[in-house]
């Protein structure tokens, strides 16, 4: 299977649900873009990584990366391998010396890791079609390829309507709402519309 490169491009938090985070990945060199709903602790353990910030004593990410490095392991990527009914699974690929690792994961905690280690993250192109959301070429993204950004918008959401709605609108008209929560950078609301959309498609 074709792995597609990814890297972290925004938090975002959702006014209109509360507690609800969402970590955006996007495609390298593309405009595809993969909303991740996360709890609240991994995006500030996240957040705490991408702003190089240092916490008075090791947060929980911090001491397992502290202790695979005193042990010589290296963090070489993290892979997002399976979306199972709206769970991303992903796994920590490790090397020591010439013997390499697969370590299961939360995908959270997973990107926790990937921040701290400055390692790769992919995904599989198949899960790009299913859960992945394109997004106009405005000019404004100016992260750089290969890593992840260090200044990390946290976008609130605008958007008063709710799952019941949802419900009642045609398949258009949820992609053009899509397509409006993605304008306002509201990636929670977006993953519960996607998910809708992609519920319909498979009826």
């Amino acid at each position: 299977m074709k792995k597609v490169e990814l890297e972290i491009v925004a938090l975002s938090h959702s006014i209109s649900q509360t507690h609800s985070y969402a970590v955006v990945l996007g495609e390298i060199d593309g405009l595809r873009r993969l909303p991740i709903v996360i709890g609240g602790y991994e995006a500030q353990a996240i957040a705490v990584a991408l702003e190089r910030m240092q916490p008075t004593r090791p947060l929980t990410h911090d001491l397992f990366a502290n202790f695979m490095s005193a042990f010589s392991i290296e963090l070489t990527e993290v892979l997002i391998y399976r979306l199972e009914e709206g769970v991303f699974y992903a796994k920590l690929v490790c090397r020591n010396n010439d013997e390499q690792v697969e370590i299961d994961s939360r995908t959270s905690d997973a990107l926790a890791m990937a921040v701290r280690a400055n390692c790769k993250i992919f995904t599989y192109e198949s899960i790009l079609d299913t859960a992945g959301m394109f997004l106009e070429n405005d000019g404004s993204d100016s992260s750089s390829a290969g890593a992840p950004s260090q200044n990390v918008p946290v976008s609130k959401s605008k958007s008063s309507s709710n799952d019941a709605d949802m419900k009642k609108m045609s398949l258009d008209e949820l992609n053009v709402l899509l397509q409006t929560v993605l304008d306002q950078e509201d990636y929670v609301r977006a993953i519960n519309i996607r998910d809708e959309i992609n519920r319909r498609k498979e009826k």
